[in-house]
């Protein structure tokens, strides 16, 4: 559930129901292999619920059970904490990058 793209599904879901398309649509660089075992793992917690509807073709939705929605909340949290400290973080990064590049290489004889 700690996952990169539960936390997207999860997301997503507290929107509303959404089918499989819309999920997959939504969320950049997901594989619907990934999409499959992402939903069926979030349904396995009981974060997800997935309901068919008898209509031809059939038409599945997933929405978030109460327990999925409750994480809504940490979750927005931690998206806001993200954006706020984005520039810091990318400060970071560049200059653990600039020493990575910069450390001499050493050779074992």
């Amino acid at each position: 559930m700690g996952d990169k793209w539960s936390v997207l599904v999860i997301t997503i879901l507290g929107e509303g129901p959404h089918r499989f398309s819309q999920l997959r649509t939504r969320i950049d660089g997901i594989s619907q292999k990934m999409l499959t075992q992402t939903l069926r793992a979030l349904e396995r917690d009981g974060m997800v619920s997935r309901t068919v509807y008898p209509e031809i073709p059939p038409r599945v939705e997933y929405e978030l059970t109460p327990s999925g929605r409750s994480l809504t909340i940490p979750l927005q949290a931690l998206t806001e904490w993200a954006v706020a400290h984005m520039p810091d973080v990318v400060r970071a990064q560049r200059r653990y990058d600039e020493h990575a590049d910069a450390a001499p290489t050493s050779v074992s004889s």
